[in-house]
C-alpha cells in the first residue's frame, strides 16, 4: 500500500508481512518500484550488513581510531562544528592529515576483514586445524568466523614467519 509518510515527505511503499517467527510485521520502502519478494530479500541482508559492522568493530578493531592531534583546540562532546575557516592554514593541514589517518585505518581494517574472510572460506580445513583452542560445535564444511580466523593467526603466524620455505 503506498501513502504518504510525513517524516520522509514522499511516498512510501508499505507492506505488511506474517513472518514465521516474529509474527506480523512491517516493512517500507522508498523505491515504489520494489516488489515484496526482493524488499524481503533486502530486509534478510541488512542483518548480514550489520553483522559484518560488529565483526569489523569488535574483533577487527576497525573503528577504534584513537590518535588525538596535539594542536586541536579543546570542545566540549556534543560541541558541534570546529568552524575550520576560521583556524589557520597549518591547522588545516593538520585536521587533513589526522582525517587522512583515520581514513587509512578504516581502511586497512576492511582489507584485513576481507582477507580474514577470504581465509575462512577459501582455507577452511587450515584454519580450524590452527585456531588453537576448544569449541564444542565444530561443524566440518562450515567456514569459521572471522573471530576463528584471528586466533588461528595469532597461533601460527609467528610459524609462518620464521619458516624458510
Amino acid at each position: 500500500m503506498k501513502l504518504y509518510w510525513r517524516p520522509s515527505g514522499v511516498l512510501v511503499n508499505f507492506f505488511l508481512v506474517d513472518h514465521p517467527r516474529r509474527g506480523r510485521i512491517m516493512l517500507m520502502s522508498t523505491d515504489l518500484d520494489l516488489e515484496l519478494s526482493e524488499v524481503i530479500r533486502l530486509y534478510g541482508l541488512r542483518f548480514k550488513i550489520e553483522f559484518g559492522f560488529k565483526q569489523a568493530s569488535q574483533v577487527i578493531g576497525a573503528f577504534d581510531y584513537h590518535f588525538w592531534m596535539m594542536e586541536m583546540t579543546p570542545q566540549r562532546r556534543w560541541a558541534g562544528n570546529q568552524h575550520l575557516h576560521k583556524k589557520s592554514e597549518k591547522y588545516r593541514n593538520k585536521v587533513r592529515q589526522k582525517m587522512h589517518a583515520y581514513h587509512v585505518h578504516l581502511f586497512i581494517g576492511v582489507v584485513a576483514q576481507g582477507l580474514m574472510q577470504y581465509l575462512s572460506v577459501c582455507h577452511t580445513e587450515l584454519v580450524w586445524r590452527t585456531f588453537g583452542s576448544w569449541l564444542r560445535t565444530i561443524r566440518q564444511g562450515i567456514p569459521p568466523s572471522e573471530r576463528i580466523v584471528a586466533m588461528a593467526l595469532r597461533n601460527c603466524l609467528p610459524h609462518f614467519l620464521v619458516d624458510n620455505a
